[in-house]
């Protein structure tokens, strides 16, 4: 099992979600550190290849999103956990990415030891 690592508030928006989304964003984050991939997991657009990964789920009329990077060989980094609250598509909004940038930036300066 790859040890899992929280960025910033992941871990405190997480337990902010519905039960049954808790559930399943926590069942897909076990299936990554045990190197599987959980059935509603797909690479994220925008980041060129399967690297970071989504999983979405949809609760009582919103949408949830678990955003993770299996990146590095060696632990699975949580980058995000949020609820979608853009009115414009499927599109993640901008912050929201910005964010996961921000934070993939992190993990990669602690997977090298930094």
């Amino acid at each position: 099992m790859k040890p899992l690592f929280w960025l910033g508030s992941t871990k405190k928006d997480l337990t902010s979600l519905p039960d049954d989304v808790q559930d399943v964003f926590e069942f897909a984050l076990h299936l990554a550190q045990a190197g599987g991939k959980h059935p509603d997991a797909k690479a994220m657009k925008g980041f060129g290849g399967g690297g970071v990964i989504e999983v979405v789920e949809d609760y009582s009329t919103n949408t949830y999103r678990a955003v993770y990077t299996v990146k590095f060989s060696d632990a699975v980094y949580v980058l995000h956990v949020f609820q979608k609250k853009s009115t414009s598509g499927i599109a993640t909004p901008k912050p929201d990415m910005d964010k996961i940038n921000e934070r993939l930036k992190q993990a990669e300066k602690h997977a090298k030891g930094g």
